[in-house]
């Protein structure tokens, strides 16, 4: 039997990397448990809301933070705060398909379209790698705001 997975993030600020990340791939940010969010509610001000009514003290409001799939395929994304820095490279990281199917030039064009959008988020473009055939369809290493390695492929 298959298991679900949640990729878990350490981070200086929890609710700001989710939301480079939330968009960045198109997830959203879920609503509190049994808090039904009317259309086009900001689920970050309905979690505001509950962990103040719970009695979360506001220095503790931003420790954790969680995207999902809107479509239910990939996995959920957690974020924790933790009080260290990163320190050296990622021994795991995603890697975001921005261009699946494509080859060549237009692969390569496809993927620094992204790139630029995502720079735009926050991130930062890192190194581009060019196609080398057979094996290599060329891919760009980028880093979120709080510096996790992450390559468009």
């Amino acid at each position: 039997m298959s298991r679900h997975i949640q990729v878990t993030f350490d981070a200086h600020d929890p609710t700001a990397l989710s939301t480079f990340w939330r968009d960045a791939l198109g997830y959203v940010h879920p609503g509190p448990p049994g808090v039904d969010l009317p259309e086009g509610a900001d689920p970050l001000a309905a979690w505001d809301d509950f962990l103040a009514r719970i009695g979360v003290p506001p220095e503790q409001r931003n420790t954790r933070s969680a995207i999902e799939d809107p479509e239910g395929h990939g996995p959920r994304l957690f974020f924790q705060q933790v009080p260290e820095d990163k320190i050296v490279k990622n021994r795991v990281h995603l890697d975001v398909r921005a261009a699946p199917g494509l080859t060549g030039a237009e692969r390569m064009a496809a993927l620094q379209a992204e790139s630029d959008r995502l720079v735009a988020l926050g991130a930062t473009q890192v190194r581009r790698v060019e196609p080398a055939p057979p094996l290599e369809a060329g891919f760009i290493v980028l880093t979120d705001p709080e510096g996790n390695e992450f390559c468009l492929d």
